[in-house]
């Protein structure tokens, strides 16, 4: 048996996605974290304005297939945009084909409060419904909270690698298992005769 705690995981690709005016850019870039005193290789996909429906659909499964996990971005000063997180949400289950994989919801631009469309109350309890974390942030002050968004999400691609590798270990004893016991019976039926 193989110990899964060995085994770090040394990059991830985490996309972000939302709609437009929520404070990201178009831009794939690589980086080094260090998160809980462990060193991960980041590619991040930034998508702009990929909606879930029409043409562009195609490009967002493709940017969802690969990747690992997903930080999700509305503004609270648009409610269109936090109405999409749910699609967002939803249509990252179905191209990955599973629940759970890591996501986390952040709401942008909370320094706006005389502009806010969202209460924070809103999107902490979708992101309770969705099973995500929540951050509520302002990238214009600063980037500390951006920062403990990817962290979280870092650590939950992490846990994800892991309960991967368990799987995986699992059903290799399982298959080696049933090898064994399939030779057994061969062997078994072999020597009655």
């Amino acid at each position: 048996m193989t110990d899964c705690g060995a085994r770090r995981m040394s990059r991830a690709k985490l996309v972000v996605l939302g709609r437009d005016n929520c404070g990201k850019t178009e831009v794939t870039y690589r980086c080094r974290k260090t998160v809980d005193k462990e060193t991960i290789d980041l590619e991040i996909l930034d998508t702009v304005n990929k909606e879930c429906m029409g043409p562009a659909s195609t490009s967002l499964e493709s940017s969802i297939k690969w990747g690992d996990g997903f930080l999700i971005m509305y503004s609270v000063t648009d409610r269109s945009s936090f109405e999409a997180v749910s699609r967002l949400k939803r249509l990252i289950d179905h191209v990955k084909q599973t629940l759970g994989i890591p996501t986390v919801i952040v709401a942008n631009k909370s320094d706006m409060e005389n502009g806010r469309a969202v209460r924070t109350e809103e999107g902490q309890a979708l992101a309770r419904d969705l099973r995500c974390s929540f951050f509520e942030v302002s990238v214009a002050e600063g980037s500390s909270a951006v920062e403990a968004a990817f962290g979280q999400l870092i650590r939950e691609v992490r846990l994800e690698f892991q309960r991967h590798l368990l799987a995986m270990d699992k059903r290799s004893r399982v298959l080696q298992m049933r090898h064994v016991l399939k030779n057994k019976l061969t062997r078994s039926k072999t020597m009655q005769w």
